[in-house]
This record gives C-alpha cells, sequence and structure tokens, in this order.
C-alpha cells in the first residue's frame, strides 16, 4: 500500500558500521538512537546484529517495544514523574537534570530491586535541558545529594547541543564538560564512566581531532539512519542517505494555473500562504499531506519536480519541466530529511516496506 517508507536494511547497517568506526577513532561509546523512526522493530533488530553499544529514545514506549533486546536502553529525554516506573522498567539509564526526579528513579528502583543509572545533564548554553554550566554550586550539591542515594548510580554527566538552541559543539565547550567532570571527580573521589558529549553533530570534530580527551560516548541519530552530521549538515563520508526513502502514489494530474483565483485568506493551517504566478502548470496532486510529513524536509528524487505546498492530505507537485510521463497511480519518490522521517514513521497511515 502507498505512501509507504521503503527501508534499506543493508543500507542502514553500513551506516551503523560507519559509525562504529567513527566512534571508536574517537575512542567513544556508540549509542544509537530510535525515535526517528519510532524504534521499527526491523531496524532495531538488523542495527543490534552490527553491535552497538546502546540503544538511546526519547519515549519510553519505544523502549518498551524492544524490551526483548539485550542491548542496555537510555531514555533521552528526561523522565515524566507519571512514568518513573516504566522507566525503570524498561531503562537502564536515563538523563536527568531534576533531584526531584531522581530521588523518585532511585525509591522505584528500589522497589523493583535494580540499579538505575543517571546521566546529570548540564546546559553548556544550548538552553535546552540540563543545569547551567555556569552554576557550578548547584552541580556540585546536586551530584552530593545523587551519591547518597542506594538504589541510584550517577553514570556520569552530558550534554546535548544544536537541538533547540543550534549551538554547534566545539572543542571548548565540550572541553568545559570535561573539565566539570574532572572536577566532580575530585571533589568527591569518584570516576564517572560516562561523559557524554552529544548528539550528531558532535561527530564532525572526531577526524578533526577537535573532540576533546574525556569525551567517551556520543549518542548518534540522524547521522546513521540519514547519513549527515547535524553541526553543519554535512553527509558523513561512505553513508548512504537513501537508506529510507518515501514513495506515495499521483491521485490526480491536470494543468491549472499556479495562482489561485478568488480572495486569498488563511489556509487549513490558519497561515496566509502566498503564490507566485508562473503560469499554466502540469500539478500532480499526491495521496499524503502535512498530517502525515514535513513538506520542507523531503526532496523529490526526479530533480526535474519540486512541491507547490501541501494540505493535510494532499501534496501538490509540479511535474511540468519531468523527463518522465508521469501518469496518474505512478509512484513518486522521494529522499528524507530528519523532519519528514520523523513524522512520516510517526503516522500511523504510512505503510512500510523493507530491502
Amino acid at each position: 500500500m502507498y505512501p509507504r517508507l521503503v527501508i534499506d536494511l543493508e543500507k542502514v547497517k553500513n551506516n551503523v558500521r560507519v559509525m562504529r568506526e567513527l566512534t571508536d577513532r574517537g575512542n567513544c561509546e556508540l549509542g544509537l538512537v530510535t525515535k526517528s523512526f519510532c524504534a521499527d522493530p526491523e531496524i532495531i533488530k538488523a542495527i543490534d546484529s552490527v553491535g552497538i553499544d546502546f540503544f538511546a529514545d526519547a519515549r519510553v514506549q519505544n523502549l518498551e517495544s524492544y524490551k526483548e533486546i539485550n542491548t542496555p536502553k537510555m531514555l533521552l529525554r528526561l523522565p515524566q514523574h507519571c512514568e518513573i516506573e516504566k522507566v525503570v522498567s524498561f531503562a537502564d539509564m536515563s538523563l536527568n537534570s531534576e533531584l526531584s526526579t531522581i530521588m523518585l528513579l532511585d525509591q522505584e528502583a528500589a522497589k523493583q530491586g535494580k540499579t538505575h543509572k543517571v546521566i546529570l545533564m548540564i546546559d553548556l548554553g544550548d538552553l535546552r535541558e540540563g543545569i547551567f554550566f555556569k552554576d557550578e554550586d548547584l552541580i556540585m550539591t546536586t551530584v552530593e545529594e545523587i551519591l547518597k542515594l542506594k538504589n541510584v548510580k550517577l553514570h556520569g554527566i552530558g550534554v546535548n547541543l544544536t537541538c533547540y538552541g543550534a549551538v554547534i559543539p566545539k572543542q571548548d565547550n565540550l572541553s568545559a564538560l570535561v573539565e566539570i567532570a574532572r572536577k566532580i571527580e575530585s571533589k568527591f573521589n569518584i570516576k564517572l564512566d560516562m561523559i557524554s558529549g552529544g548528539n550528531s553533530s558532535s561527530i564532525y570534530l572526531i577526524d578533526k581531532g577537535g573532540l576533546p580527551e574525556g569525551i567517551n560516548s556520543l549518542r548518534i541519530g540522524e547521522a546513521f539512519i540519514l547519513g549527515n552530521e547535524t553541526a553543519y549538515g554535512e553527509k558523513v563520508e561512505k553513508t548512504f542517505d537513501d537508506a529510507i526513502t518515501f514513495e506515495a502514489q499521483i491521485i490526480e494530474l491536470k494543468n491549472k494555473p499556479t495562482l489561485p483565483i478568488g480572495e486569498i485568506g488563511l489556509d487549513a493551517f490558519g497561515q496566509k500562504p502566498f503564490y507566485e504566478d508562473k503560469g499554466i502548470a502540469k500539478r500532480a496532486i499526491l495521496a499524503v499531506g502535512k498530517q502525515d510529513t514535513d513538506i520542507d524536509s523531503m526532496t523529490a528524487i526526479d530533480p526535474d519536480i519540486y512541491i507547490f505546498g501541501a494540505s493535510s492530505d494532499h501534496m501538490i507537485m509540479d511535474m511540468t519541466n519531468s523527463k518522465i510521463d508521469y501518469k496518474v497511480g505512478d509512484i513518486v519518490s522521494f529522499k528524507l530529511g530528519y523532519g519528514a522521517l520523523l513524522k512520516l514513521s510517526t503516522s500511523k497511515y504510512i505503510s512500510r516496506v523493507y530491502k
């Protein structure tokens, strides 16, 4: 059935091997983030066979879906109080910044007879989660309280960059994370097992020799599934950028004006659109829309067609200059960016096939 995602598992595994080689060169653990494809079980099995250090996901439901996999699992999003029981049940470790949450994890871990690993997040300026790096007193008092707990282990510290504030990982800001780790180790006479230096935006530093010594773990998502690092959007050498593609079927094909006729109001999403008059165009409608995908982060594989726009369940394509003689019922294929993959994977209306 269309529309559908086409998943090439061999290409996915190739990309994981490239990430494994890259993180090995950087002396880092390789954690793979599974949220962009909603922890698809076929992809999980494929990449687990390659050999990684841990899986990571922002949704505890996704971690639960592959609970039978023995590879360690990390909850990426700070735990909600309402899901503490499941976090301890299905995640071996979690990212945290609130002491009240960590104390609940300790209580639940005691009930379940477990030890839950905590990575204390430090905000280096991206302004998403974490204790602000300049508040050293709060960092140290939080660590002191964590170390008093019996069923929670301070596994390490970590940072997230680029996802909100778009701050690019550099040697100076990641060195600040290592410095904080060393101060914690010195003050409390402990050894932190993990200093997590971020996500796919940090991997470009490895071959540039810019990843500070001490960073020993990375959480990689987009780079392995789509083949590009996220600091500058460059393709990662030897990876495939089409391991997952998207296909949709043409349901209408007609020559029509490019400028709507009549007074322009608000569209279905409450926005007032702007249209450029390009005369008559060969316009195709595909059976997919904004309910299912992010049209701004997908590109037709046919280089001579492009997306005019979309409503909730119709995508409008300009086919005027294509060398292919498209017909109603034909399939149009797309390469995907992160936003499009995330929404398509989440939509229950999108089928999947595997190669």
